[in-house]
């Protein structure tokens, strides 16, 4: 099987990289944004052609939710753009494009789980771009699979998990929203789930084409993640002394894009269709060491 994996140096792609050039049966070509522009659709088209990938793995993404009210124009060109031309190179040469989206595709209102079927409406200019560029993949390749997910942490890259360590480090109290519930999702659970998924369609035991929800279990507040990461970061030496957490609201902490409240995702379907289930983020904590910045 031939992959191509964008987006190659963040959370998600250098965990792909990763396990996809540790399997045998894969012929793998990963990408930074240095090495292929994918808002440059001749280079994209050429590089799709030159490798001829049964597998097309978009982790590129523009992700500073804030930074986006005011740089538009780029997310956009990340977002939407980007996805476009991935999925037409993806199409014109038979390829399976693998697209990773967002919770922010939603408003954030809805009482109970978000599932794929349910209308979207995202309230920032990083949600909005992300749906724009689901819409643009599921229109220009036939074979295609959106997987949403949230809250991503990871060993590579900034998240969460990182910051509050660091912060932790040097402030004995923190303040921390305690009024938006989602799954927080281990970088390496959504890498696992792309490359069983692959793997099924290369070998036709699944050809579920579609949106898809991936996200951690159980959900909880993000104060209630940085409860259990403190306790996680205690226990393994990470920090010395547990900092004083304080609950604050959404309206306590202004930032300049809205967040959703509700990021809770419905992950039923890819457990019925390809058997993967939701992401363990607190086994994925086990390991905090190694999420020291």
């Amino acid at each position: 099987m031939k992959v191509l994996v964008t987006g190659a140096n963040g959370q998600v792609g250098y965990l792909l990289a990763q396990k996809l050039s540790a399997l045998t049966a894969v012929e793998l070509l990963a990408v930074d944004k240095n090495e292929l522009d994918i808002v440059d659709s001749q280079a994209v088209m050429q590089a799709v052609s030159d490798f001829k990938p049964d597998v097309v793995i978009n982790a590129a993404a523009y992700t500073a939710v804030d930074k986006a009210e005011t740089e538009q124009e780029f997310a956009y060109a990340i977002n939407c753009l980007g996805p476009k031309n991935l999925a037409e190179a993806a199409d014109r040469h038979g390829a399976l494009l693998i697209h990773i989206s967002t919770d922010y595709v939603f408003p954030g209102d809805k009482e109970g789980n978000y599932h794929e079927s349910d209308v979207t409406g995202p309230t920032s200019v990083y949600g909005k771009t992300k749906l724009e560029g689901e819409k643009n993949v599921a229109l220009a390749c036939r074979r295609h699979i959106i997987i949403r997910t949230a809250w991503v942490f990871g060993e590579h890259g900034n998240n969460f998990v990182k910051t509050v360590l660091r912060l932790a480090q040097t402030h004995s109290e923190l303040r921390i929203v305690a009024d938006q519930i989602g799954g927080p999702t281990y970088a390496g659970d959504i890498a696992d789930s792309i490359i069983k998924i692959a793997n099924g369609v290369f070998r036709e035991q699944k050809k579920e084409y579609g949106i898809y929800h991936f996200a951690g279990l159980p959900h909880v507040s993000w104060c209630e993640f940085a409860e259990e990461i403190f306790s996680k970061a205690l226990e393994y030496g990470v920090i010395q002394k547990l900092p004083v957490v304080n609950r604050i609201t959404t309206a306590d902490y202004p930032t300049p894009a809205s967040r959703p409240a509700n990021s809770r995702l419905d992950t039923q379907r890819i457990t019925k269709c390809y058997g993967i289930t939701p992401s363990d983020w607190m086994q994925a904590l086990n390991s905090i060491k190694a999420y020291k910045s």
